[in-house]
This record gives C-alpha cells, structure tokens and sequence, in this order.
C-alpha cells in the first residue's frame, strides 16, 4: 500500500521550551550515567531550560544536584524537583499551616516538610494531622507500622490524610530491577484497607509543579516507564518522550494501553537531535509505515512485517501504531518476536 515515497520527519524539540527529564532509568541507574545521557542533556541545555523529575524521594534537591553535577550536568537544585516537593504542594490542600505530619521516608521528604513549616514526627502515638509516605532504602517495618497505626482507629481505617509521594513498584539500581515506594505504600494499604493520594508521577500535581516553576507552555518530557513517565506526562497534556534504557523496553511499548503510549520512541538521547519518522496509517489503519519498515495486521491476529526496512526501531513503531490503532489488546495478536527481542 505504501511507496518508496520521501519519509516524513519531525525533529522531537521543534517547539519545545523546556525539557524534562526523569532521573532514574533516563539519566543514571543506580551510581552509574546511562550512555549518551549526559551529552545529550548538556546540548539541550545550551539552548532549552532543562528540568529534572524524580519520583524518588530518599534525598533532597539539592542531594540530587549534587550527583547530576558529578555525571557532568549543570544543574542547581531548583532544577530539581522531587516528589515531596510535589506532596507538600498536596499537602498544603489537606492540613493546616504548621501541622503534624508522621513521615515514613528519608532526608529527602522531611527536608521539604520542614522547609515548608510543617513539624515532623515518626510516631502515631504523637497524634499526626496526616501521614505522607516516600522511599528510602532504610525504610522498615516500624516505619510501615506507625503509619498504619496511624491511619486506623482501632481496626477500622480512619480519614486521616495520606500521601504518597508516588507509587512506582520498582525502581532502577546497578545491579537490578528493585521493590520501589509502590510495594511499601501496598504494605499500609493491605494493612488498613484504604489508599493514599498520590502526588508524583503518574499523578498531576509533580507535572504542575515544574510547569510553573520553569513557566513553561510546552514541555516535552522524557521517561523510561510508561505506567508512570509517559501516563503522568498525557494526564498532564505534556508532550512525552519514551526512552529504552530503563524498565520498560520495545515488548512494554507494543502493550502499552491506551493513555500511556508515548509521542516518541527512542533507544537513547541522542535521538533529540535527530529527524524521527512520522507514522503513516493506511486509510483502514492495518497498516503502518515508519521510516522504510511497513507491518501490517493480517486475517484479524497476525502481525506481519511487510517491509523489514533498516532499522528495528522502525518496525517497533510502525507494530505499536497498527496494534495500538485496532483498539485490542496485545493478547489479541500473533506478534513476531524479532518486533521486540
């Protein structure tokens, strides 16, 4: 159906007044920089604002500066923002100025509280005005325990305000994937049979945040998970880029549902800088072309490459537009494994 015609290219940062980046899984794992993030990033900067989002709450802005700067970024704390930044914006909805707030979490969640005036303890018997709960790698059981004590009267789950600074269940480490905040916040939740408010990605309210604090009007963010990253990024109509040096690799993309599919595709940040393929979809959408790759959908369920073209990454777009265009879930198809091996 479709010719060896001229592609169509866009160039990702066309339009685009700030960039912002999500940390773990996008510029760095664990206490290693990924390949051609940190360059990429220091040429966006000689040109567009560039922001930094984590979801990780374990250390503060300025902590996080810090290292950015170490990988060879130029990057300030108020380049930073964290989801406790994100839940105190939440918080200040919930409870009065000054109040008690019991933190499951690091230095990072009780640096924000107490930056902006609130009082923190770590025990339920203190009687708390809420609880906010984010990661650190030495949270434990007692943590968990007060927070469920505190968010119970007796056996019965009260309406005390809870937040969670996010809810990603793994998070990105040198050597491995890991149990994140989502698998701790799970832990209350089983315990007192309630959930939390969350204020970090997927969630608006950290989107919100940089928004303003960059006064951007059109942002392109970059993330490496799609149930998080590029989900937060749509709920918040800013444009998303997906990255594939993190969680979520080309078979999550070919899944992925419907709100949390990305703008981009691209294997490493040197993309930005590059032309990228527009899709084209025939006129019954069963067929699409990206770059020199066509595939197509064949007798309803076959996933068929009618032109490999040069380029894998290619074939893996044009497969999540015409999977993602049919309106059916992945399951629902034959797909060929070399689409996302």
């Amino acid at each position: 159906m479709f010719g060896r015609r001229k592609t169509k290219t866009v160039m990702p940062l066309d339009g685009v007044d700030a960039v912002l980046a999500d940390l773990d899984g996008v510029v760095y794992a664990g206490r290693n920089a990924i390949p051609h993030s940190v360059e990429s990033l220091n040429r966006v900067a000689d040109s567009i604002r560039v922001g930094y989002i984590t979801n990780n709450a374990s250390r503060t802005d300025a902590a996080v500066a810090e290292q950015l700067r170490e990988f060879g970024l130029d990057v300030q704390p108020r380049d930073v923002i964290t989801s406790p930044q994100a839940a105190v914006r939440l918080l200040r909805t919930k409870v009065r100025d000054g109040a008690l707030v019991l933190v499951v979490g690091g230095e990072g969640l009780i640096d924000e509280l107490t930056k902006a005036g609130y009082r923190v303890t770590r025990s339920a018997e203190d009687g708390p005005d809420a609880v906010v709960q984010g990661f650190a790698p030495d949270v434990d059981w007692a943590q968990l325990a007060e927070a469920a004590y505190a968010l119970q009267d007796g056996r019965e789950a009260n309406d005390l305000p809870w937040i969670a600074t996010n809810t990603d269940w793994t998070i990105p480490r040198e050597r491995g994937i890991a149990p994140g905040n989502g698998t701790l916040v799970s832990a209350v939740h089983t315990a007192v049979g309630r959930l939390a408010e969350v204020a970090g990605k997927p969630e608006v309210p950290i989107f919100e945040e940089a928004k303003l604090r960059f006064a951007s009007q059109h942002p392109l963010f970059i993330g490496d998970r799609l149930d998080t990253d590029i989900l937060g990024a749509n709920r918040a109509d800013i444009s998303s880029l997906l990255v594939l040096t993190g969680v979520d690799q080309a078979k999550h993309v070919l899944a992925a549902p419907e709100g949390s599919r990305p703008g981009f595709v691209v294997s490493d940040l040197r993309a930005l800088f590059e032309p990228y393929p527009v899709t084209e979809l025939s006129r019954d959408k069963t067929e699409a072309k990206v770059g020199e790759s066509v595939v197509r959908i064949v007798d309803q369920t076959q996933i068929e490459v009618a032109r490999e073209g040069e380029s894998g990454l290619d074939r893996l777009r044009a497969a999540s537009a015409v999977i993602w265009a049919s309106g059916r879930q992945i399951y629902g198809f034959n797909v060929p494994e070399r689409l996302y091996s």
